[in-house]
């Protein structure tokens, strides 16, 4: 059978991956001895990585019992692989309707409308999936994901705590239910849960800058610019890593001017590489010569 993801992500363009893989199959109940050759020719093809093949043996084995779900739950596994996520969806749909209590059949269901942004569809077969099935911390997992993107944070905490509560969860999901305590005002249990985000993935870009921007809120700046610090170490691509920690650094020593103008500088020479960092580089820019100005009237004292 199928089921099981994985996000690279955040992530974080704010863009979660999800990828199908297959699992051992249980007993089907198909009522053709042909349709098993299929279905494990099918397996076979898979494990070897020729998906034209499993498609092939998967479709034989649906040919010869139109009522066996397994069939149609890997057919829309190997889809979703291919990509075809419309051929995925119409399979899995196909399995929900063959058999209404099978939660794995729902849940890729749920995974495959993930993917194709029918958000509000993904919640319906995963909140299934997980009445089905509520002890699967993999259902939460991807129930929050859905969540997060629809951006119903108190839902999201919902969903990944019952997830973590299951023994499942990664630095992806402790990631998001951080983003979702702060969404909703609970400071404290959103930087435990970014805590161990970061914990989890060292070189975590998005829960350090989350981090940080707690910090600078609750004008923390000295943990704000070690969160920063560490995002910039993460990712030093991401300039408002730089710029952040130029702000945090300054706010604490003000009067550190060559600190200050190099910190800028340095998210100059990381802005400039974007376009829509344009009007803060500006900015910066500006910065650095009122503090050269203020550095100059400061030796003259």
């Amino acid at each position: 059978m199928i089921l099981r993801k994985n996000s690279t992500t955040p992530l974080y363009s704010l863009v979660i991956f999800v990828v199908l893989a297959l699992l051992s199959f249980s007993s089907a109940t198909a009522d053709s001895e042909k349709a098993k050759e299929h279905l494990n020719a099918g397996l076979t093809s898979e494990q070897s990585g020729d998906l034209t093949s499993a498609v092939q043996s998967y479709e034989a084995a649906i040919s010869e019992d139109a009522n066996f779900v397994d069939a149609y739950i890997n057919l829309g596994a190997v889809h979703f692989r291919q990509k075809n996520f419309d051929q995925a969806l119409q399979a899995l749909k196909t399995a929900t309707e063959k058999d209404a209590q099978n939660a794995d059949a729902f849940a890729n269901l749920g995974r495959v409308q993930y993917a194709l942004r029918k958000y509000a569809e993904a919640e319906i077969s995963l909140k299934k999936a997980t009445d089905l099935n509520p002890n699967a911390a993999d259902y939460y997992r991807e129930l929050g994901k859905v969540y997060y993107k629809k951006k119903n944070y108190p839902e999201v905490v919902t969903a990944l705590s019952k997830c973590h509560e299951l023994g499942a969860g990664d630095h992806t999901t402790y990631y998001m239910l951080g983003k979702a305590y702060d969404k909703t005002n609970a400071t404290d249990q959103a930087i435990a849960a970014l805590d161990k985000s970061v914990g989890l993935k060292e070189d975590n870009y998005n829960a350090h800058s989350a981090l940080g921007t707690i910090y600078l809120g609750q004008e923390k700046y000295r943990s704000a610019a070690s969160a920063f610090r560490a995002a910039m170490r993460a990712d030093a691509s991401k300039y408002k890593a730089f710029y952040n920690y130029a702000v945090a650094v300054e706010t604490l020593n003000p009067e550190d001017y060559d600190t200050n103008i190099a910190n800028w500088q340095n998210f100059i020479k990381v802005g400039k590489k974007y376009p829509r960092a344009k009007k803060d580089v500006g900015v910066a820019e500006n910065h650095v010569k009122d503090l050269q100005e203020a550095k100059e009237k400061a030796n003259l004292q």
